[in-house]
């Protein structure tokens, strides 16, 4: 366990010293964040009120929880709808201690936040199996080629000067926020005079990395996620060098499951929020499926989307309540896997990646464990061709895979099938597919709280937006954010 600041990242020692000078604040006068003590200070001193509820127990939600006990802070609640923790991270359990991704699961260069969680939790990481070629499928023909990068493409440099004007933390302020939200991604590259061949590989990268294809994916929006990588197209869509470099041993889950296993009894699972009354006083009711908490302040670390399903009462202002309303939840992304006996296609000088250019295998990639004991292809699939039976979906991408990577691939061991869209009523979707002329409109409602109400999730993230990273900045934020109200309160009671 990391105790010497001097092994964090920059930004993470700052926000380590803010916690503690926080926290410290609180304790001169002998003054700790609990709820009985701060509840002496109020003008209602009941016991039964905690000083924070978090809503969601992702990576967001436990990181919050996580910074609030570092400072001090023991009189809070996790409500988790699920009956696991995680949100959108989810590991498959393939047996003798190994797990395949259903969910979010790379990082990469530049995302500290996420590799500091890691290091702090002493979860391993190691690199993505990505060396040997490609295979691409069209109809009956195949061909295998090298991986390339498209980082000397001219239209690859368009994208990267223009993101350099589109500040990640409020796209809708930038200079020409207006002009370049009216497009789409896929109507700048038109007039561009993009090739087939560019089309296919911006239609497969950006479709991957956004829930949506370039048609329906506003230009503003794409161009923040690349200013978060550093304005580097590359860097946000790649493996070597990129978001996609580095996996967790363990699978990404490990990291929510280890907090909420240090948590304890805070976390509370099969509790989802069906009523917030009160946002706008001093202590707020969070009407849930095991009875009323009631709060001073409140994170809702929740896809925006998923607020909609919560009552609130006042209603919420015009601008918030219609950003959550309208925000897009129409990609909720399909991933599956086959496990094989050992990653065969290694030895055939292959990296696993195979893409379609028709039909419903997007893209599939190695997702072996890191000793290679076993075989692992996850693939992310187009939902609306492939079967919901587990059975002839299996059968149909086995077949597409020994087209690929010959007759060895028609036996796998096991199959798993992971429709996020289906699984449950608390995802909705998994990324942030925001189309043309969202942003400008109801951009500037996202993240200031609201009364009690502080807003959290990758959605809310200043840079790596709907990255696990991303998660991780939203609530060290969220926690810093509850800390400072609480401090606040407490001096003006």
């Amino acid at each position: 366990m990391i105790s010497d600041n001097d092994e964090l990242s920059p930004p993470e020692r700052q926000r380590r010293l803010l916690l503690q000078a926080i926290g410290g604040a609180t304790l001169v006068g002998g003054l700790a964040l609990s709820g009985r003590v701060l509840g002496e200070t109020t003008t209602r001193p009941d016991e039964d009120v905690l000083d924070v509820a978090i809503i969601g127990a992702g990576l967001a939600g436990l990181t919050a929880a996580r910074d609030l006990q570092r400072a001090g802070c023991e009189a809070f609640v996790v409500l988790e709808a699920r009956n696991r923790v995680g949100g959108r991270t989810y590991n498959h359990d393939l047996g003798k201690g190994v797990v395949s991704e259903a969910g979010g699961q790379w990082i990469g260069p530049g995302q500290t936040a996420i590799f500091d969680l890691a290091r702090e939790l002493e979860v391993d990481t190691f690199p993505t199996y990505y060396q040997g070629k490609n295979v691409y499928l069209a109809g009956t023909a195949k061909y295998a080629e090298d991986v390339t990068q498209a980082a000397h493409s001219p239209l690859v440099g368009k994208l990267n000067e223009l993101a350099r004007g589109v500040p990640s933390k409020a796209p809708w302020a930038a200079v020409d926020a207006a002009t370049l939200d009216k497009l789409s991604v896929g109507q700048w590259l038109a007039q561009q005079g993009i090739s087939n061949e560019e089309k296919f590989s911006f239609d497969t990268s950006i479709g991957l990395t956004t829930g949506t294809p370039p048609s329906n994916l506003a230009l503003l929006h794409y161009l923040s996620l690349i200013n978060s990588s550093d304005c580097d197209m590359v860097k946000l869509e790649g493996f070597t060098g990129g978001a996609q470099e580095t996996r967790l041993v363990g699978g990404a889950q490990i990291l929510s499951i280890k907090m909420a296993d240090a948590l304890g009894d805070k976390v509370r699972l099969s509790c989802p929020v069906r009523k917030i009354v009160g946002w706008d006083r001093d202590v707020v009711e969070l009407h849930t499926d095991q009875g009323i908490i009631r709060a001073r302040q409140v994170i809702a670390a929740l896809h925006p989307a998923l607020c909609n399903q919560i009552s609130f009462d006042p209603p919420l202002p015009g601008g918030r309540a219609q950003l959550q309303r309208l925000w897009p939840s129409h990609a909720p992304m399909r991933k599956t896997v086959h496990v094989y006996e050992r990653p065969f296609w290694r030895e055939q000088g292959l990296n696993g990646q195979i893409s379609q250019t028709s039909g419903p295998l997007i893209l599939s990639y190695d997702n072996s464990p890191p000793d290679g004991s076993v075989g692992v292809l996850s693939a992310f699939v187009r939902a609306g061709q492939l079967p919901q039976d587990a059975k002839r979906a299996e059968t149909i991408l086995t077949e597409i895979y020994a087209q690929a990577l010959g007759d060895e691939a028609l036996h796998p061991t096991q199959f798993h099938d992971h429709d996020w869209g289906k699984v449950d009523p608390w995802t909705l979707t998994c990324v942030a597919s925001i189309p043309p002329g969202f942003l400008t409109q109801w951009g500037q409602y996202l993240k200031p709280s609201v009364g009690r109400l502080i807003w959290s999730g990758t959605e809310t993230a200043e840079i790596w937006a709907s990255s696990m990273d991303g998660a991780v900045r939203s609530g060290q934020r969220a926690a810093l954010e509850t800390l400072q109200a609480l401090l606040q309160r407490r001096r003006s009671a």
